[in-house]
């Protein structure tokens, strides 16, 4: 197969991040993607993992993680979702998106795996997500990295992913989000993403509402997991902020880092703190982790479309905040980092998404709001979106697209303005991709 052709036959099957999710856990079985990696030679098991489960962060903890590795000498294959532009982004090695070529050569590689597990469908057939996982492992083996770093795409119990034998396990901050599968409090969420923790494994915790705390407690009790939390073992404090970067010194258990951080929010200060009490496991493990490769690694990591500032005058940042966790540390961070006059939302939500709480969260913070949807098939209708802001007190405009709304915003926006995206990854990308055509004209 071409690139486009193997592209297309692994979206082709059942993608639940373009259809609704099924509520019923029984959907998804493990059992079929062990099936098919035994039929592949079970490459899942040829490298050191580093599992990453949670609502909010686990993608930005992922590239840091895989970045201090990279800088530490290991080939480091990171594998997360969703993408922003391409496919592609979602398997890296030392922080290179797989190529077209190699992309085609293993899924031409998978496809007749794939049929014979579908053929017989023993436990259900497999779907687009565990085929991207399984191409995951398939292309970090070929590659003959040291380690994975791998992002849990949704719970962790039952994810594609949870079949690796990890060195260390991180669950980054929990909030509401998949509900309709996952459960309806922090609770139930947080015993799902449990589900990532092995018998006798060590275990990172960010910081967490109160109800996940002994959720994870109990199951690091029960499987007689060595628990460390953020916020008590590891802890993290600000130095300040250059205008790109802000300085952190995070405080491990096994040693203290002066780090400079090119991703923006004090989110990220948790989520680097996490990271390196995800690394100092590993270096306690005896992998050669030292304080310069932490520090060098975490000022080269990148993970766009997250307070991702596109440009200057007027301000245009954009950030995936989809859940009301996210948008609440979305708000922090606009007046923690930012100096601007009037403020202009742009924003377009998934059709599944809880939109009331986001927009509550956001609402209060803008002069303007500008109502938008992506392109892609699960984008929720304007109308809607339009109905949640107006049943609280806030007119919004709306607009048919992404462009459109960028462009309508830009155009009323003054030098000293903030034009803000959000609200979806798949709005972000496209406003990303825009602005990136626009500046090349």
């Amino acid at each position: 197969m071409k690139y486009e052709q193997a592209r297309d036959y692994i979206l082709g099957y059942t993608d639940y991040e373009k259809i609704p999710l099924p509520h019923a856990l029984g959907s998804y079985d493990l059992r079929r993607v062990e099936e098919l990696l035994a039929r592949l030679g079970n490459p899942h098991l040829a490298a050191k993992s580093v599992h990453i489960a949670g609502t909010n962060g686990k993608g930005s903890t992922a590239a840091m993680i895989s970045s201090v590795l990279t800088s530490a000498g290991y080939a480091t294959g990171l594998y997360t979702s969703p993408h922003l532009i391409t496919i592609r982004e979602r398997f890296q090695v030392n922080g290179r998106p797989i190529s077209r070529a190699d992309f085609a050569r293993i899924t031409t590689r998978l496809k007749p795996e794939v049929e014979a597990v579908n053929l017989k469908a023993t436990y259900g057939e497999l779907t687009t997500f565990e085929l991207l996982t399984a191409l995951a492992f398939s292309y970090f083996q070929a590659k003959g990295v040291d380690f994975q770093v791998l992002e849990v795409g949704m719970g962790g119990n039952f994810d594609a992913t949870n079949v690796i034998r990890p060195e260390v396990c991180v669950i980054t901050s929990i909030s509401l989000d998949h509900t309709e599968v996952l459960g309806d409090s922090l609770a139930k969420i947080a015993a799902e993403k449990a589900g990532i923790i092995k018998p006798g494994s060590r275990v990172v915790l960010a910081p967490q509402p109160n109800e996940v705390v002994p959720v994870i407690e109990e199951d690091c009790r029960r499987k007689q997991a060595e628990l460390i939390m953020v916020g008590r073992e590891v802890s993290g404090q600000s130095l300040g902020f250059d205008g790109k970067k802000q300085l952190l010194e995070i405080t491990g258990r096994l040693d203290s880092y002066r780090i400079s951080l090119p991703l923006l929010g004090g989110y990220q200060m948790e989520n680097a703190a996490s990271a390196v009490a995800a690394l100092e496991v590993l270096k306690e493990k005896g992998y050669n982790i030292t304080r310069d490769s932490i520090a060098n690694g975490l000022a080269r990591v990148s993970w766009p479309g997250r307070l991702q500032v596109l440009r200057r005058r007027p301000l245009v940042v954009v950030d995936g905040a989809h859940n009301p966790g996210a948008a609440h540390k979305l708000g922090l961070a606009l007046k923690q980092y930012f100096k601007f006059e009037r403020a202009t939302l742009i924003m377009g939500a998934s059709s599944d998404k809880n939109v009331s709480a986001v927009v509550s969260e956001l609402a209060p913070l803008f002069d303007e709001v500008i109502i938008t949807r992506s392109a892609h098939p699960r984008a929720m209708e304007t109308a809607r979106l339009k109905a949640v802001f107006e049943g609280q007190g806030k007119t919004a405009q709306v607009t048919g697209d992404v462009p459109e709304a960028l462009a309508l915003a830009l155009d009323r926006a003054r030098v000293r303005d903030l034009v803000c995206v959000s609200g979806s990854l798949f709005v972000v990308a496209e406003a990303i991709s825009w602005l990136k055509r626009r500046r090349g004209k």
